[in-house]
Formats: structure tokens, sequence, C-alpha cells
């Protein structure tokens, strides 16, 4: 009898369009929205939201790509990509986020910044700093006219 290897890279759960579930997923692998989710989704994988996919509830992943609906708290460890049919309404939590053109987003958002420093960062060594050059007068030489 063959095992089932449920932490493998091929491990994918399909909520096909017209589907309703009312619930939570708890995977390892890649889940694939294409009907609608009333609930929750952990993952450490992929969470993919094709065009006709809706989730309201909570995603918790490695990485969300979405061009569905999403009202939620999405949280990535790794980032959300929003592709240009992709709406989400609620909160997102993910150092990184990517958005196309055309994609909404209303909410908040934390990338995990909580402070900056006042003072700017230092350029490299090889850089040279711009202002030291600011105060040199151009000369401009007249051609003479050979005529």
């Amino acid at each position: 009898m063959k095992k089932n290897n449920f932490a493998g890279d091929d491990n994918i759960t399909l909520l096909a369009k017209g589907v309703l579930l009312k619930g939570e997923i708890h995977v390892e692998g890649t889940v694939r929205i294409d009907g609608r989710l009333d609930g929750e989704i952990q993952t450490k994988g992929q969470v993919i939201i094709g065009e006709d996919g809706l989730v309201e509830g909570k995603i918790t992943a490695g990485t969300v790509v979405s061009s569905g609906r999403i009202k939620a708290t999405v949280t990535a460890t790794e980032r959300v990509q929003l592709l240009k049919t992709a709406i989400l309404i609620g909160e997102v939590h993910t150092p990184v986020l990517m958005m196309e053109e055309g994609a909404k987003i209303q909410g908040v958002t934390d990338m995990g910044v909580t402070v900056w420093s006042d003072e700017l960062p230092k350029l490299p060594g090889s850089v040279r700093d711009l202002s030291a050059h600011r105060a040199k007068q151009v000369v401009v030489l007249e051609k003479e006219s050979h005529g």
C-alpha cells in the first residue's frame, strides 16, 4: 500500500468553481480556490485564488496569489501578490506586497515596519557626495569663429 505524503510539493487542494465550503482548510501544500470559502485557510504553502474565487474569513499561508475576491485577514510569511482582477478588503500582514495595475485593496497593510532611522543611509565609499560639487561654478568658453 502506497503511503500518502501530505507534505509534498505536488499536494494540491482544490475548491472548484461552483462549490461553497463553510469551515476550515488546514493543509501543508498548495490550496487553489475557484469556488467560495467562508472560513479559514491555513497552510505553510501557497494559496491561489482564481478569478472566480471568493474567500471570506482568514488566510494564513507562505504565499498568497489572487486574481479573485478576498474579504479577510491575510497573513503571509513570504508575500501577497494581487493580480489585475483581484479585490482585497481587510487586513494584510506580509513582508512583501505586490500589486498589478488594476488590482484593488481596501483596508490595513502591515509589512513589519515599526520605526525608521532619522539618519539617511550612508553612501558607499565609491559614491561621491554630490553636495560637495554644488558650489563649483561652471565656466563656459566661447568658440572662436574663423571667418
